[in-house]
């Protein structure tokens, strides 16, 4: 069997992965034993843990799209990426259909189940599996991080976006997609995109699918305050393609100029500001788990199909799983 590494964000959903880790060494004592539990201790580590794993290991982020964006970071081409999503945002694992599922469901995928072939972006030198984003985009990402407590979700990047909109500034751009210019002027959103949500839900590229050897910039030009207020529903639920000032381009590469230097986030992780975004596909490069039909060295699979016959719950059952 391959090597299985569970890397363990504590910070993660605002604590709650941390509150979550009894919990979760009960279920790999129980399970998995072969499994080495690796908990991170600072911003980074989780992608030095990655790097330091063997080069055919599967890679289990308990965490949110940071703690993935992170393993992403530094994983070599063999690896596989398993999410155990426990985050405030969770794009990469709704892009990989892995939500609604308890915590031991998804440690049952992330461990046993099989991978599928993703698209990875490349933004500035920065791997991402959802999203890169510049100007308004990053800013709210960045101010999420001071977001009440109480919020996560949407609701928290609604937040971040509603102070945002105080000292709103629309910087002027360029923007090409595989060396043809698409737009030139005042730039609200930039976004270029591999799953169709950001920010937690935003349905920002309704159009994007994360394996087809693409990705989608979605752009919003010149809006003011009202404007923005106004969008926001539509863009809550994906409408506001069809607006006059929003726009849309498929493509493998973007290069993106700014008048000034802008913030800059991929998978909601902030990056170093620039005056420039340089955006590009590589097709199939991540290897994601996300087929809950578990493989055959799966213990619970195992009992699943033993224990029923003498009466019992299985595993799965006794930890509140759904049936498979």
């Amino acid at each position: 069997m391959e090597p299985v590494l569970i890397i363990v964000n504590p910070a993660a959903g605002r604590g709650r992965a941390g509150a979550a880790l009894e919990r979760i060494q009960g279920w790999v004592r129980d399970w998995a034993p072969e499994a080495e539990l690796l908990v991170s201790e600072y911003p980074g580590h989780a992608a030095e843990l990655a790097r330091q794993a063997p080069a055919d290991a599967r890679l289990v982020a308990v965490g949110g799209d940071g703690t993935a964006h992170e393993v992403i970071g530094g994983m070599s081409p063999g690896q596989k990426l398993g999410i155990v999503p426990i985050g405030s945002g969770n794009d990469i694992a709704r892009m990989a259909g892995l939500l609604r599922r308890g915590l031991e469901p998804a440690l049952e995928v992330a461990v046993w189940g099989r991978a599928s072939r993703f698209d990875m972006g490349v933004a500035n030198g920065e791997p991402f599996a959802s999203s890169a984003t510049a100007g308004l985009d990053a800013s709210v990402a960045r101010r999420a991080f001071s977001a009440p407590t109480f919020l996560r979700g949407l609701p928290r990047y609604l937040w971040a976006l509603l102070v945002e909109l105080r000292d709103l500034r629309l910087p002027h751009v360029n923007v090409e997609a595989d060396g043809e210019q698409v737009y030139a002027g005042p730039m609200l959103i930039t976004a270029v995109m591999n799953s169709p949500t950001y920010g937690g839900g935003f349905l920002i590229a309704p159009m994007a699918e994360p394996d087809d050897a693409r990705l989608d910039l979605v752009w919003a030009g010149s809006f003011g305050r009202l404007g923005v207020l106004g969008i926001l529903p539509r863009l809550v639920f994906g409408k506001h393609l069809s607006h006059p000032r929003v726009g849309h381009t498929p493509g493998a590469r973007f290069a993106i100029e700014f008048e000034r230097e802008v913030p800059i986030q991929a998978d909601g992780e902030l990056l170093d500001p620039s005056r420039r975004l340089e955006v590009e596909v590589r097709p199939g490069e991540l290897l994601i788990v996300n087929d809950p039909r578990a493989a055959e060295g799966d213990p619970l699979l195992a009992a699943e199909r033993e224990l029923p016959a003498e009466g019992m719950a299985t595993p799965a059952g006794v930890a509140g799983c759904a049936p498979r």
